[in-house]
């Protein structure tokens, strides 16, 4: 079984949300640059605003139905559990092999090192927890009539 994919939309909305404040409000506060619209933007053509329409994108779409159509299964825990394992996924595919294509190195150490890893870790452990609690769980069998 696997949770509602609408629901699962809206919680990676609000994980997307909550994550890209984190890292343009709270992450400057603890002395981190983390503009990851710039990083995907300049993949982009240089488009801050194409980055920031794909960082949306992913974590609004792509990666909610990956989790929903795909991963839910698989992935320990109740609903909260699944989704911060999905965040821990994201986050390792991100920081060996995307901010490497990106220029900012391996783990990010040519972007703030373990500092910028470890703020990243954290958004993608809060876009998880956020997914998978809006997201839910599947529904019991008696509640599918």
């Amino acid at each position: 079984m696997r949770p509602n994919v609408v629901k699962a939309i809206a919680g990676g909305f609000v994980g997307t949300v909550a994550m890209t404040v984190m890292m343009y409000v709270v992450g400057p506060m603890m002395g981190l640059h983390m503009d990851i619209a710039a990083m995907l933007g300049s993949m982009l053509g240089d488009s801050w605003t194409a980055g920031m329409m794909m960082h949306v994108a992913n974590g609004t779409v792509v990666f909610p139905l990956i989790y929903a159509l795909v991963l839910f299964p698989a992935l320990p825990g109740g609903a909260a559990m699944k989704g911060m394992s999905w965040g821990v996924i994201l986050w390792l595919v991100a920081q060996a092999v995307v901010m490497p294509m990106m220029g900012a190195g391996f783990f990010s150490m040519a972007t703030g090192g373990m500092m910028a890893a470890a703020g990243s870790l954290m958004g993608h452990l809060m876009y998880g927890a956020l997914l998978g609690a809006v997201a839910g769980t599947a529904p019991a069998a008696a509640d599918r009539h």
